[in-house]
Formats: structure tokens, C-alpha cells, sequence
């Protein structure tokens, strides 16, 4: 039985992967800490080259890791780990960090759209310096990112342009509790729904991926009641082996195509065989779980 990643500090889970990243590169956006460390550490496991780009270069009051430290945790993981401090809002560092991982590790594989901005607040009452910031990081960061990847992940042999944004649900409750968010979560996944088809013919995937729960995130933590919230949460662990199964095709065998989605944790690893989700919660029994918003 896999293990769960070491990032997300929950006992081990039934997961068992039908493939491996071992040799294979992904780079990952805003991956020094939470899900994206643990989808890092997870493929580390395998023998994946990891490059993480990543705002945090100096240890941070209210933030546990930086980009640094993230990179110690996927070389004791069996990873190679390149890391880079760099911002997706900057058109520089990014190409930076796509020339970097060309240059060290020979190509990409995988971009790993993990880095966003979360701002619940409703229309009257968010800044419009928050609005600019999640429409900067979670669109145009993500749009960037995989723009410039592009003539890298046509070279590989199984290109994957993987998001972390939820289905495009047009319920007007989403954007009626949260119009600023929701525009910019649902920016992300109209890039995966655009580049999907646009790339078919380049043998690129994209897909998106949006967790059932709540899952314990700095980001949710630093929230307003985020303290209580998290003991009804996930462990990053579940997103790990979910975008583990997605990036190596072990959620394949059930059917469907290979890009144009919007997958779930959940749907995933029951496609890859796991049908018990127990082992990734923290602690609060499964009818006790926050369930994430868009869904």
C-alpha cells in the first residue's frame, strides 16, 4: 500500500499507482508549502524532477517553508529539486524558471498550475488590490505559465498541463456568495477548457483538479475561523495521489478521455481503485467534512 505524502502528516492511504513519474519533470507554481508541496513530494517519491517556483526565498512570520526548505523535502523523498524564487505575476521570472528547467533537467513534462490568491469577501467589501492580486496569480499566472511551457511540453513525450481550479459549475450562488473569487477561480479553468482543445493536436492534456473537502491549507488557516474550519478537513495527501494518479494516467482504466476535464480528488482515486477515503481525513469523521465551495 502507497503511503501518503510525508508534506501532509496523515497515516498512510490506500492508494496504489498504476505508473510512475520517475524521470519525468514537472514544474510547479507556488509549491513551498500545502498541496503544492505535497503533489512535489509525492512525485519525489517515484524519482520525479521537481522544479518549484516560489514566492517564499526567506522564512515568513505566518508561513511555515520556504522554497528552500520545500526543496530539502523532496530530495529526502527521492526527488531532484530545483528551486527558484520567482513570482507568476512577473513575466521574467517565469520564463526564468521555464529556461531553468529546460537547462538542469533537460525539458518539461508537467506544469503544475498550483499558485493562487483566495478572497471570499463580497463585492462591496473587497479591496481592489485583493481583486487585482487573485486575477494577476490565479489567471494570468496560470495563463503565463503555461503559455511559456509550451514549446517545452511539445517536445515531451506525454506533455500535461495540470490546474488546480474547480468545474466551471454556472450556478449563480457561487458567484453571487463571492464574485471576485469566483471570476478568478473560474479564469483557471477556462484555461484548462481552452488549451485543452487547442492543444489536441499537440498530444498535450490539460486537465483541471478541485478537491470534494476542504482541505488544511496555510491559506485556509489564515482565514477568519480558518483554525476551526481545518479540523473538518482533508490532509493535502488526497490531492497529492490524486494528481499522482492523473499525471501517470492510473485513473485511466476506468474509461474517459485523457484531457478536457474537471476532476475531482475523488473521482479520480475511485477510478484508480480506492474506495476508502478515510485514511485522508484529519480526524473528523467523512459526514463531519467541510465540503469545498463550486461544487
Amino acid at each position: 500500500m502507497t503511503s501518503s505524502n510525508d508534506a501532509s502528516g496523515a497515516a498512510a492511504v490506500p492508494y496504489q499507482a498504476a505508473g510512475s513519474l520517475q524521470g519525468r519533470t514537472l514544474l510547479i507554481s507556488g509549491g513551498s508549502r500545502g498541496i503544492g508541496l505535497a503533489i512535489a513530494t509525492r512525485a519525489a517519491r517515484d524519482g520525479a524532477n521537481i522544479v518549484l517556483m516560489a514566492k517564499t526565498g526567506q522564512p515568513h512570520a505566518k508561513l511555515a517553508g520556504t522554497v528552500y526548505t520545500a526543496a530539502e523535502q523532496i530530495e529526502a523523498a527521492g526527488g531532484h529539486a530545483l528551486p527558484l524564487v520567482g513570482d507568476v505575476r512577473n513575466d521574467d521570472d517565469v520564463a526564468g524558471a521555464v529556461a531553468a528547467a529546460v537547462e538542469h533537467f533537460g525539458g518539461i513534462d508537467a506544469v503544475i498550475n498550483n499558485a493562487s490568491a483566495i478572497d471570499l469577501s463580497r463585492t462591496d467589501d473587497v479591496d481592489m488590490k485583493r481583486y487585482d492580486l487573485m486575477q494577476d496569480i490565479n489567471v494570468r499566472g496560470t495563463f503565463l505559465l503555461s503559455k511559456l511551457a509550451l514549446p517545452a511540453l511539445r517536445k515531451s513525450a506525454a506533455g500535461q498541463i495540470l490546474t488546480l481550479s474547480p468545474p466551471l459549475n454556472l450556478d449563480p450562488m457561487w458567484a453571487g456568495k463571492h464574485l471576485a473569487y469566483t471570476m478568478a477561480k473560474y479564469g483557471m479553468s477556462l484555461t484548462t477548457l481552452g488549451l485543452a482543445e487547442e492543444l489536441k493536436a499537440d498530444g498535450i492534456s490539460v486537465n483541471s483538479l478541485w478537491p470534494c473537502t476542504l482541505i488544511d491549507t496555510a491559506a485556509i488557516r489564515n482565514m477568519p475561523g480558518g483554525s476551526t474550519m481545518v479540523q473538518a478537513a482533508r490532509g493535502p495527501a488526497i490531492m497529492a495521489d490524486a494528481a499522482h494518479a492523473v499525471l501517470t494516467g492510473s485513473h485511466l482504466a476506468a474509461g474517459g478521455p485523457p484531457t478536457g476535464n474537471f476532476y475531482t480528488d475523488e473521482e479520480v482515486l475511485a477510478a484508480a481503485g480506492v474506495t476508502d477515503f478515510r485514511p485522508y481525513s484529519l480526524g473528523a469523521a467523512e459526514g463531519d467534512l467541510v465540503p469545498d465551495i463550486f461544487l
